[in-house]
């Protein structure tokens, strides 16, 4: 569980929005009649009640913030120290006070004009009075615009802040960039953190949980650390350095043998010995990750003998990948567990541990004279024990399992209770539609059907299914070549077609384009074929078909024209024309139809579909304020 949740921080408004909202509630809430004809006492009254009222609504939202936002001097050295890095604690601190100073500016404010207007002596005096203090009120928080804005971008960023908490068991990673620290905490917790090929990937703190011993777990990933001073590291980095200087944890130092971080195996030892006394006590672990690219057996000598001293040192180097997730347990292992050593350790040399140590009183009987007493067993419980441990153990059916692999089969039926024993294995028939499956199954189906295969192969031995290849006579050979020189042209044809199209318009349907019966007999006689006396032929009739469907039908000369407009056109009448005799006639059916439109076109402005609103000034909305009284009219 977290010491701190930022998250519940309230919203910072804006200046403008600040005065909106105290102002509005200001109207809302105190009384807004008074009449000059009312006693002086009663009018001052008035105004004052109005001047305490935004005073009081001022004092609570920014004593609020002032005791939302976390205290420096008051919180773990580890948040005192982030939000040092991350938001300047000058700055933070600045903005704090300006906020407690315009607090009690207000206040003083209000009490100074609330002992003026004692001294008001008529309606218009008490009003300028309380106008002049809501807008001292309002300059003064005018003037907090930028602390404002800024305690919000900071409550904005806290609140997305990681829950860490500094006193429960931790596992802290850092390194270089890209080493593989955001793909170790992956593996070992349900953290999803984003992994790329690139540096400074990770940008701020990353938090992830996981199990072990029954215990809860967090790991930390830290941003990439580089090898320079400390002031020059930038915020990134100082956010590492945070939480190695303040975090009771074991210390992954995370690196990356196979070089393909971008920085040698020589710069990588040096950081370490750069900030080793960081890790001063606390569990420390070095994770030579990315082993299936390289191992440290294949290091040079002199990098060889740096991991041996290490190792001589007292310091565990362990070898992992996190793509083959090989040594990932082990490192997760090692580090929990001295962990766990080193906290019991820490507590035993505690002062707490010396007060609960003397409370305690072990008992210790007095040796009354020098006879052995040795713990006396009965000899039946001996004799069971000893047949217990002679007596072969019982195979259970997880033992079972696990010797026989795939060919292992749970055989329930076997301890099935029936009255005859014999008949536990026997098959359960099936039935389908009322019908035994199994009487419909011809046992001897195999044996036929392999009598069969051999009558079919001594068939084919036999050649009875061979075929006499008769010669082709010549005829025979000149359809087949002519059927030969067909299909390439059709095919020419097909690609010398695809050519002439072009994109740029839309694509001609196939019935478009027809062939002329000149043309076609003309390829066709180029190739070899007769064709002559082809007037029966199909596609001779389909093209005095088409050529008398596509002719113009001529008007009889005895047909007279029916109308004006007949005679000038041959096209179809239009509607607003059918009909009609004459202009006359067509004018004053126009004028009709518009007639008969016009109950429509009102209709249609506004429909029962439409959105409206049915009182455009409701009374509960623009009616005077209730006077002070009764409500049981409402």
């Amino acid at each position: 569980m977290a010491l701190y949740n930022f998250k519940k921080i309230t919203v910072v408004p804006t200046a403008k929005d600040f005065i909106d909202l105290t102002l509005s509630k200001t109207q809302r809430k105190t009384p807004t009649v008074i009449h000059k004809n009312y006693q002086i006492n009663r009018i001052r009254h008035f105004y004052m009640r109005k001047i305490k009222f935004t005073q009081q609504n001022y004092h609570d939202r920014l004593s609020m913030i002032l005791t939302d936002f976390p205290k420096l001097d008051d919180i773990h050295p580890f948040y005192a120290d982030l939000m040092n890095v991350l938001y300047d604690k000058d700055h933070y601190k600045l903005a704090l006070g300006q906020i407690n100073i315009a607090k009690n500016l207000i206040d003083s404010v209000a009490k100074d004009y609330v002992r003026l207007m004692k001294y008001g002596d008529s309606l218009y005096r008490c009003k300028q009075l309380k106008r002049a203090a809501l807008g001292r009120m309002c300059t003064i928080l005018k003037r907090q615009k930028q602390s404002l804005e800024y305690l919000e971008q900071v409550r904005q960023h806290l609140s997305r802040l990681p829950s860490i908490d500094p006193n429960t068991r931790t596992l802290l990673l850092c390194g270089y960039p890209n080493v593989g620290k955001s793909s170790f905490i992956n593996k070992i917790t349900r953290a999803d953190v984003e992994v790329q090929p690139y540096a400074f990937t990770t940008k701020s703190l990353f938090v992830g949980h996981m199990d072990y011993k029954y215990l809860r777990w967090q790991v930390v990933d830290t941003p990439g650390v580089l090898d320079h001073p400390l002031e020059e590291r930038n915020t990134i980095e100082m956010q590492a350095i945070t939480a190695l200087a303040h975090l009771r944890a074991a210390v992954l130092y995370v690196m990356d043998v196979s070089e393909q971080c971008g920085h040698t195996v020589e710069a990588q030892l040096e950081l370490f010995r750069n900030i080793r006394p960081l890790f001063a006590n606390k569990p420390l672990i070095i994770v030579a990750n990315k082993s299936d690219v390289k191992k440290i057996d294949e290091l040079t000598e002199e990098q060889k003998k740096v991991f041996a001293d290490f190792m001589a040192d007292g310091i565990t180097v362990t070898e992992t990948s996190t793509l083959t997730e090989e040594g990932i347990i082990k490192v997760k292992t090692e580090a929990c567990d001295r962990l766990l050593t080193h906290r019991v350790e820490s507590k035993m040399r505690g002062k707490k541990v010396n007060d609960l140590l003397n409370r305690l009183h072990l008992a210790v009987p007095s040796k009354r004279d020098q006879k052995e007493r040795p713990p006396w067993i009965p000899e039946g419980a001996s004799k069971r024990r000893k047949m217990e441990v002679d007596a072969p153990q019982r195979k259970s059916r997880r033992d079972l399992e696990l010797e026989t692999g795939d060919d292992y089969v749970l055989d329930l039926q076997k301890y099935w209770d029936l009255m005859n024993a014999s008949e536990k294995h026997d098959l359960i028939p099936e039935i389908w539609e009322g019908h035994n499956i199994a009487d419909f199954i011809d046992p001897d189906i195999m044996k036929k059907l392999e009598q069969l295969e051999k009558e079919e192969e001594l068939k084919q031995v036999a050649g009875e299914y061979d075929s006499d290849s008769e010669s082709e006579d010549e005829e025979m050979r000149d359809i087949r070549q002519l059927a030969v020189q067909i299909r390439e042209k059709k095919k020419m044809r097909i690609l010398i077609s695809r050519e002439k199209q072009t994109k740029k318009g839309p694509t001609m349907p196939r019935t478009a384009k027809k062939v002329e019966r000149k043309t076609l007999e003309k390829e066709m006689g180029s190739l070899g074929l007769d064709m002559e006396n082809k007037d029966n032929t199909h596609y001779a009739q389909q093209a005095r078909r088409s050529r008398s469907v596509t002719r113009k039908r001529k008007r009889e000369e005895s047909q007279p024209p029916t109308s004006k407009v007949r005679s000038r056109s041959t096209s179809r009448t239009p509607r607003d024309l059918s009909g009609v005799r004459d202009e006359k006639m067509l004018n004053k059916v126009k004028k009709m139809m518009k007639n008969s439109q016009q109950d429509m076109n009102r209709l249609g402005r506004k429909g029962e579909a439409d959105r409206h609103v049915f009182d455009l000034k409701p009374k509960h909305l623009f009616a005077g304020k209730r006077k002070m009284g009764k409500a049981d009219h409402r």
